[in-house]
C-alpha cells in the first residue's frame, strides 16, 4: 500500500507558540504542511512564526484566546481565508492549576482552569469538525482531531482536582469524537505527556526537592521536551493512521507504569 505523506495538509496548532505545540508544529511543517500557529501572546506568536517560517511552505498566526468562542471562531474564518482548508486541529492551548486545597478551590480558580483546558478545546473542536464534516459531505472526507491532555487525566493531581478534571474531560470527550465522526474519515486522539519541559511546569522544576523525588520515577532519567511530540504529530497527520481512532497516546518516559 502506498502512504501520501503531509505535504500539502493544513494544521492548527493551539499553543502553537512554545512547548509541546511548538514541538508538534515543527514536526509538522518540517514534513511539509502548512501550519496555522493559535497563541494569545502576539510576541510568541511572532517568534514562532520567525522559527517556523524557515521550516515549513506556509505559517500563519492568529491571537487568539480559546476560552472565547467568539475569538476562535474569528480565528477558525481567519485560518480558512489564508489556507483554505483544515486537515488536522491540535487543541493543545492550556493552563495549569494553582496549587490549592480542593477545599478551598474557588470558582474563579475552577473556571480559570475549565474555561481554557475543557471549554476551549469544544469550541476549537466545534469549528474544525464542522468543517471536516461538510467537506465529507462535499466529497472530500478525512481530517485529524488531536487533544493534548496530561497524566493527570488518568493518575488524578491532588491539589489540582480542577486541572486534573478539564484533562479527564477532555479524554472522554474525544473518544465519543472519534465515533461520532468516524463516518466522515475523521480520527480522533488524545495527547497524554508526563512531566515536560515547558513553560507551565518551569517554576516545578526548579524546586530541588520535587525533582529528586521525581526524577528517580522516571525510567528515561529525564524531562520530557517539545521534540519528543513531533513524531506522533506526524503520524495522527498521515494517511498511515487512518484506520487508527479513540486513541490515547502516553508520552511520559515510562513514569506511569513504573
Amino acid at each position: 500500500m502506498q502512504y501520501d505523506g503531509i505535504e500539502g495538509k493544513v494544521a492548527i496548532v493551539t499553543g502553537g507558540n512554545s512547548g509541546i505545540g511548538l514541538g508538534m508544529a515543527e514536526g509538522l511543517a518540517q514534513a511539509g504542511a502548512e501550519i496555522s500557529v493559535w497563541g494569545s501572546n502576539p510576541d510568541k506568536n511572532k517568534a514562532a512564526k520567525a522559527k517556523l517560517d524557515g521550516v515549513g511552505p506556509k505559517i500563519s498566526t492568529q491571537r487568539c484566546d480559546v476560552s472565547s468562542q467568539g475569538e476562535v471562531a474569528r480565528c477558525f474564518k481567519a485560518t480558512i481565508a489564508e489556507h483554505g482548508r483544515v486537515d488536522g486541529c491540535f487543541a493543545n492551548a492550556g493552563v495549569s492549576g494553582r496549587n490549592i486545597p480542593f477545599d478551598e478551590t474557588s470558582d474563579a480558580e475552577w473556571q480559570r482552569v475549565t474555561s481554557v483546558n475543557l471549554d476551549g478545546v469544544f469550541y476549537t473542536f466545534k469549528y474544525a469538525a464542522r468543517h471536516m464534516r461538510e467537506r465529507a459531505e462535499a466529497g472530500d472526507p478525512g481530517g485529524r482531531l488531536v487533544g493534548t491532555a496530561s497524566l493527570a487525566a488518568i493518575s488524578g493531581q491532588a491539589r489540582g482536582e480542577h486541572y486534573a478534571a478539564s484533562k479527564g474531560g477532555l479524554v472522554a470527550m474525544i473518544k465519543a469524537l472519534a465515533v461520532e465522526y468516524a463516518r466522515f474519515g475523521v480520527t480522533a486522539h488524545t495527547l497524554l505527556p508526563g512531566w515536560t519541559e515547558t513553560a507551565l511546569t518551569e517554576s516545578t522544576f526548579a524546586n530541588p526537592k520535587f525533582v529528586s523525588n521525581v526524577m528517580a520515577r522516571i525510567p528515561m532519567r529525564r524531562w520530557g521536551s517539545r521534540e519528543d511530540f513531533a513524531a506522533i504529530a506526524i503520524y495522527i497527520m498521515s494517511d498511515a493512521s487512518s484506520y487508527h481512532t479513540a486513541d490515547t497516546f502516553l508520552i511520559d518516559g515510562g513514569y506511569f507504569v513504573f
